[in-house]
């Protein structure tokens, strides 16, 4: 890793990006499912319903969902049996999914604080492990794929729901413009925090592109490494198996 990461627009230590994306993620743990909404005009769903098809999870299995404090990609998964472990670095973002959880009377998800660079779990423990919207904010994206390698079974699966760059013309453009003017004040609307909002817009800009981080994918180990693009590659589903 570098000596600087990115966080936004901004260069920082390593050390202080980890401090300042989980302040981030307190902050807007309590409204974060209402902005998901807000931002992406309900689509956020829909993504996440084409998300969990592919990752096609089935009874028997564990499951590793990480960065999945509010639980909507484990909400999703639950109905099919596996065995889910939901895993974030913030304890805010995992307080607010136990409690959907418990709202929602779904039992049997096992929640617990991890940092997806060092993971606590062996190698070789789970069949398939997902990360929605949460790659991004990682400070060592390498060391995250790495570990996702490590904790995954022979055959197992990799699934990353991911923001990307649009390659529509015209919608590039408009999207750019929507997210930095209005999403930022939408923060402020809504969650009282228009400077958080403004980093996880930033930072979308500052990840890698779809070709690039499926570069990475297949480094970390990962065969048969593909990208789904959405909305022209605005979101995109990225896959991987290990052997």
């Amino acid at each position: 890793m570098s000596d600087t990461v990115s966080f936004g627009y901004e260069d920082i230590a390593p050390e202080e990006k980890t401090a300042r994306v989980g302040s981030v993620f307190t902050s807007v743990a309590g409204s974060y499912d209402l902005m998901n909404d807000a931002m992406s005009a309900g689509m956020h769903r829909l993504w996440k319903d084409r998300f969990v098809r592919r990752v096609k999870p089935r009874a028997g299995e564990a499951v590793l969902d990480m960065a999945g404090g509010t639980g909507d990609i484990a909400f999703r998964m639950a109905p099919s049996g596996a065995a889910i472990t939901v895993a974030d670095i913030n304890p805010a973002m995992l307080e607010v999914g136990m409690e959907r959880a418990a709202g929602r009377g779904i039992d049997g998800l096992v929640w617990t604080e991890a940092n997806a660079e060092h993971l606590q779990f062996p190698d070789r423990f789970f069949d398939a492990y997902t990360i929605a919207f949460g790659i991004r904010n990682v400070t060592d994206i390498p060391a995250a794929l790495s570990e996702a390698h490590r904790v995954l079974r022979r055959g197992g699966r990799f699934f990353c729901l991911e923001f990307s760059t649009t390659l529509w013309p015209g919608f590039a453009e408009l999207y750019d413009a929507y997210s930095h003017r209005l999403v930022p004040k939408l923060g402020q609307l809504l969650a009282k925090d228009e400077a958080s909002y403004r980093y996880l817009i930033e930072s979308i800009r500052r990840f890698p592109d779809m070709a690039r981080f499926q570069a990475m994918i297949a480094e970390a180990g990962f065969v048969q490494s593909r990208v789904e693009p959405m909305l022209g590659g605005l979101v995109a589903i990225h896959s991987g198996w290990k052997i």
